[in-house]
């Protein structure tokens, strides 16, 4: 009998189903900005050829887990496996990124967090300028967002990491800050969620020589509820340029340190504070309209 029970308790376990997604709320998360945000852990050029191949590794903090769904490139609920990347910056060679890292340890921290929606939307090699309002790049993230919103779900944050093709040329580097400003700016109205949380991951290297320039445009945004983590140091694959596996995995975890340790900053307006009149002074203009009239 005692097995029956337990067997019966099997069969409604609580993980989730791509079929009942839609009956749960979803905690959405995009992510979004170029490689190292999709993903070039165990990514190296072993062949012949030199054709850059991944290496297969998925380490514990990356395995699936039923709580964990990720927005398909057609725009379908399916369950978020490394490389998650694969189908949205599909022209290049995908591996281990934050993303499944990140989404691991907040269910580990918060094991009441509820369901994650992974919203992908990283392309490899990516300018900022790439990224504004209008642009491919831009839209697309916009329609993957609201598509993931009419799931049932809510925003709860972006996870940005790009600015490595900015290094190249000093023009990109002038003008980067501005650039980054206008698409947080511009997303989160399009997006109607103004106090969007954005976690912005600092460089840790860069195709150029403005890579300082650029990290200090990072650190100066000043916009609020954007938060930076630094990967500066974060080891780095045998390019110099991406982070390896357990560099990753290591963003990840202080991604979502970030993430559950956030106080939101309430927005600024420019609503003048109500004025105060005292109720004495109410009562001598009234007595003296009286005064006036009699």
């Amino acid at each position: 009998m005692l097995s029956l029970i337990l067997l019966a308790l099997l069969a409604h376990a609580t993980s989730i189903s791509c079929q009942n997604i839609l009956e749960q709320r979803l905690n959405i998360i995009i992510l979004a900005g170029q490689s190292n945000m999709a993903g070039r852990g165990g990514v190296a050029n072993h062949s012949v050829r030199g054709i850059p191949t991944w290496d297969g590794d998925v380490p514990p903090q990356c395995q699936p887990n039923p709580w964990i769904f990720k927005l398909s490139a057609d725009m379908a609920w399916v369950e978020a496996r490394e490389p998650i990347h694969a189908d949205i910056d599909a022209k290049k060679t995908n591996g281990i990124g934050p993303g499944m890292a990140f989404a691991n340890a907040v269910l580990s921290k918060d094991p009441n967090f509820g369901l994650v929606g992974l919203v992908p939307c990283a392309i490899g090699g990516t300018n900022i300028s790439q990224w504004q309002k209008g642009g491919f790049l831009y839209e697309q993230l916009v329609k993957r967002a609201q598509m993931a919103l009419r799931s049932g779900g809510a925003y709860k944050a972006m996870l940005w990491y790009q600015g490595e093709t900015d290094t190249i040329y000093k023009q990109d580097v002038e003008l980067y800050q501005g650039r980054l400003k206008r698409f947080f700016n511009d997303l989160r109205s399009d997006l109607q969620a103004p106090r969007l949380p954005i976690f912005q991951v600092v460089l840790a290297s860069g195709q150029g020589r403005y890579i300082e320039e650029v990290r200090e445009a990072q650190l100066k945004i000043e916009l609020p509820n954007v938060e930076s983590v630094d990967a500066q140091g974060l080891p780095l694959e045998p390019d110099g340029l991406h982070l390896t596996t357990p560099a990753q995995v290591r963003l990840g975890d202080m991604l979502a340190h970030a993430f559950l340790h956030f106080q939101p900053n309430p927005l600024n307006t420019n609503h003048s504070p109500p004025i105060f009149v005292p109720y004495f002074f109410i009562i001598a203009q009234v007595f003296w309209m009286v005064i006036s009239f009699s």
